[in-house]
């Protein structure tokens, strides 16, 4: 059978020629002309027909500032329309691959797994009750496309979807491509660049549209099939429990960004609440026109009958109305009831659920009543899936994290105790604190009135109303809305306990016995992750914290960095310090019989963690791997993950293949034995990698040459999200944050976040003593280095060093000199040596990538050089200003990456 109409070549022809037309049309013959001479010459050099780029430098020399707006323009376009292209050929790869069965990491893959290795429906159950995935989506600015392009996108991918899928008449077809062409000229007449900064609820916004346009209609049909995938392979069945979460810091993470006030915090809580209860009132409607079963044929069962006689005696109205129209149908008034009672959650009329827990339940007792009358078709196939969505989605669609650094309350509570008690907090030093906060925390009485905000600075004012609020919060919307703070820059026990002490004097926490929020250290710098056993062991053997990890199930969440991990010591030594951290917390946890839950901050590039998810999963440390794990996703990663419904699920499906199989190989093996040999060589390679890469950040100048030689300055100015781009306005490495700076670098084409000091470790564990033979047995036998290298080989080959030197060029011919050749001698025994190691011929191992970058690549350099023009130049027009920002968003939309 035949699933799809056309193939990526198909659209990627179609969608260019449509785009020349729409130029030639809205701009000028002229102007089609100039961008095909352009792009030709690109290609031509790309394919060796060139010796040079002269071509198109002598082309872009001659152009009026009007004409290379023309330029940015079409070829910025044309990538966001090939990335469409893209997409599709990655649902026709999802579809065909599932109906012949050949789909790796599917949950048809996970059952067979499972059953290969002689897992037993019993224990299946047990490795599925552990599992719990919660992706975290993060407001983090790397999103660089305006809300107005995606929604025309997704209108053109709807057209490609309907074009590919759909049995078309010619007039059908016909339609479908005026719509394709409508929307391509309206994209090529619509800004690029955001006028203004986007402000925190447009992010919470952006959240909110892939939970509830995609993942809650998804997420059934990933249960649905795994447990077809079960049933097909086990003879007994097995029923699949909860295990995904949605969480999202967008509107609540207020690290670093002044504009996440408890207004947006309230606000964003309401408006997902207010999303998602229509949502089920919606399937209950649709529910009731299925459960149409005469009452006086069928026994509802004396647990319905109660559950139905309850809701009668509290919605006295509403039951009379539901029997008067239903008289004999109980199912269709049950739901009558539960429909009012969903609208009421939100309402102050009496009536409503009072939470989640009390929906679920009316929900189980209809499907059970459903099975003793023989409809158990019915209720598998109309309530199990609302029964998935509310144990998902609960009533606030996603639960919320607040987070802040930890300067924040360590300040707050100076002042506060200052003011109110005459204390002096901040002359304390760290054993001083700990033992007065702990004090404060379990003794009955607060030591300050949280309320009492007058003289306080504005920050310490921010943070004790966050906390009042917070606590008004959980009231409202019920703690399970907001129910984790996180710490950055946790460095010391007392930021654990600073938080255990606000949330205490807030009402949140009541010790012993009730502690309503996970407080979550974010361990990023290399102090704090060395650290880990000293900071953890003093919180676990602090009898205030300890009564609250009680009350917590005796679970301790713990972010780890990978970001400014990286930015700080360079990507091997970053990835090396995460990976031995994350084994001696493991241990930490176990000795201190903790259960831990780790929540890694990854980002979008492969420098800050943004590797497949699946694959980063099944190389983490047996120690870790519980069943539970918990992930950000950020920026364009949740757009290329999310946007698409099939695309949607693959990625689910993909996490919890990789966790059931983490899970199994931990039971079996809980401590992953790595030889020493091995462990030695990446300690000996770590060191000197870090040692490179702090020389490059500390070489006098660097910080100039960075500024002289990437656009940081534009990227700086882009509106790209709501938070600032760096976190004290100065632009140094320390201050910058992670984004902008992985940023500016893959818009110069010199990725060396994700390289950059690799070879020299390798190079130093091989001086050491070390062989290539024992490399190339770690690369194929371990799942850590296998996935450092490949990833760091990916890095490397979106690296353009050609191009690179060109950025270089713009900066001071000393810091050039002094800089440059370092980076780039770097990268190329990188190459080499990721080479001899892995045995490729190519840094790309995928066939499908090195196709990507041989199409994208031409039309990437283009943009590069009128970049590269537009910033050598001293003064700009505004036409330049904007063109040179399109520049930005267009090589973003090529490299698929920003930040």
């Amino acid at each position: 059978m035949t699933l799809h109409a056309r193939e990526i070549n198909q659209d990627v022809r179609e969608l260019g020629e449509l785009l020349g037309s729409v130029i030639k049309h809205q701009s000028s013959e002229e102007a089609f002309d100039l961008v095909e001479t352009v792009r030709n010459a690109a290609i031509n050099y790309r394919r060796g027909d060139a010796d040079s780029r002269d071509p198109i430098h002598d082309t872009l020399d001659r152009l009026s500032p009007e004409k290379q707006d023309v330029v940015a323009r079409a070829f910025t376009t044309y990538f966001e329309l090939i990335n469409l292209a893209e997409e599709r050929e990655r649902v026709r790869e999802i579809r065909e691959g599932s109906q012949e069965g050949t789909l790796g990491d599917s949950v048809e893959e996970t059952a067979e797994y499972l059953y290969e290795h002689d897992v037993d429906p019993e224990t299946v159950e047990s490795i599925l009750e552990d599992v719990l995935i919660q992706p975290t989506f993060t407001a983090h600015p790397t999103e660089a496309r305006r809300k107005t392009v995606k929604a025309k996108l997704r209108d053109i991918a709807g057209n490609l979807e309907e074009l590919d899928e759909v049995r078309l008449t010619e007039n059908e077809d016909r339609r479908v491509r005026q719509n394709v062409r409508a929307q391509v000229t309206s994209l090529w007449q619509t800004p690029q660049v955001r006028d203004r900064r986007p402000e925190v609820t447009d992010e919470a916004l952006n959240v909110q549209w892939y939970l509830e346009n995609v993942l809650f209609d998804v997420i059934d049909e990933v249960y649905e099939e795994f447990e077809w995938a079960l049933d097909d392979v086990y003879e007994s069945e097995i029923d699949v429990p909860k295990l995904y979460e949605f969480r999202s810091w967008a509107g609540s993470d207020r690290d670093g960004n002044p504009y996440v006030t408890p207004e947006v915090t309230a606000e964003t809580l309401e408006r997902q609440r207010d999303v998602v209860l229509p949502l089920y009132r919606d399937r209950l409607k649709e529910l009731s026109g299925v459960l149409t079963q005469d009452g006086r044929q069928i026994d509802v069962g004396e647990r319905f009958q109660e559950r139905l006689d309850a809701h009668r005696e509290r919605l006295p109205g509403i039951a009379a109305e539901a029997k008067e129209r239903y008289p004999n149908e109980p199912y269709r008034q049950k739901l009558k009831l539960m429909r009012e009672s969903v609208l009421r959650v939100s309402d102050v009329r009496s009536g409503g659920y009072s939470d989640e827990d009390e929906f679920l339940e009316d929900l189980r007792v209809v499907a059970d009543s459903l099975e003793r009358n023989g409809a158990g078709q019915i209720s598998e196939t109309y309530v199990e899936p609302l029964i998935r969505k509310v144990a998902t989605f609960g009533f606030s669609l996603a639960s919320l994290d607040l987070r802040d650094h930890r300067g924040m309350h360590t300040d707050a509570i100076a002042e506060a105790v200052d003011q109110q008690e005459d204390i002096d907090y901040k002359g304390m030093d760290e054993q001083e604190r700990q033992e007065f906060l702990t004090e404060a925390i379990l003794q009955d009485e607060p030591i300050i009135d949280i309320t009492d905000r007058a003289g306080l600075s504005d920050d310490a004012e921010r943070v004790l109303r966050r906390f009042e609020e917070a606590a008004n919060w959980q009231q409202e919307f019920g703690v399970d809305a907001i129910d984790t703070y996180a710490i950055s820059w946790f460095e010391e026990p007392s930021h654990g306990l600073e938080v255990l002490f606000l949330g205490d004097q807030a009402g949140i926490v009541d010790l012993p016995g009730y502690c309503g929020f996970d407080i979550v250290p974010l361990l990023e710098s290399e102090y704090a992750l060395s650290g880990a056993r000293r900071i953890m062991g003093t919180l676990f053997e602090n009898e205030a914290y300890a009564q609250a990890l009680e009350a917590r199930n005796d679970t301790q969440e713990i972010m780890l960095g990978y970001s400014d991990s990286n930015k700080e010591n360079g990507y091997l030594a970053a990835q090396w310090s995460l990976y031995r951290n994350q084994k001696r917390l493991a241990a930490i946890h176990d000795d201190y019989d903790i259960d831990l839950r780790l929540f890694h901050g990854r980002g979008g590039s492969i420098s800050r963690g943004g590797v497949p998810m699946h694959e980063a999963m099944l190389a983490l440390p047996n120690e870790t791997c519980n069943g539970q794990i918990k992930f950000t996703e950020q920026g364009e990663a949740i757009s290329e993950k999310y946007a698409n419904d099939s695309i949607a699920e693959r990625n689910l499906e993909q996490m919890v293949n990789a966790q059931v199989k983490a899970r199994h190989n931990a039971m079996h093996e809980p401590i992953e034995e790595v030889p020493d040999e091995w462990m030695s060589a990446m300690e000996t390679a770590s060191d000197a990698a870090r040692e490179e890469y702090q020389g490059l950040l500390e070489t006098d100048g660097f910080v100039e040459f960075f500024g002289q030689a990437t656009p940081i300055g534009v990227i700086e100015d882009l509106n790209l999200g709501s938070r600032p781009a760096s976190r004290s306005g100065e632009r140094s490495v320390e201050d910058l944050r992670a984004i902008p700076w992985v940023f500016s670098w893959t818009q110069a084409r010199c990725i060396i976040p994700g390289w950059y000091s690799l070879a020299s470790g390798i190079e130093a564990y091989l001086e050491n003593g070390g062989d290539v033979q024992t490399l190339q047995k770690m690369y194929e036998e371990w799942p850590f280095f296998n996935t450092i290298l490949d990833h760091a080989a990916l890095a490397l080959a979106r690296t353009d060093m050609e191009i690179a030197e060109q950025y270089a060029d713009l900066a001071d011919d000393e810091l050039r000199e002094k800089i440059f050749p370092t980076i780039r001698n770097e990268y190329e025994s990188a190459v080499d040596l990721v080479l001899e190691i892995t045995g490729r011929d190519e840094l790309t191992h995928r066939d499908w990538l090195e196709e990507n970058l041989e199409r994208r690549n031409p039309y990437v350099d283009p943009l590069n050089l009128l970049q590269i023009r537009l910033l050598a130049q001293s003064h700009l027009t505004e036409t330049e200003q904007q063109t040179l920002r399109l520049t930005v968003h267009g090589i973003a939309a090529g490299m698929k990456n920003t930040g």
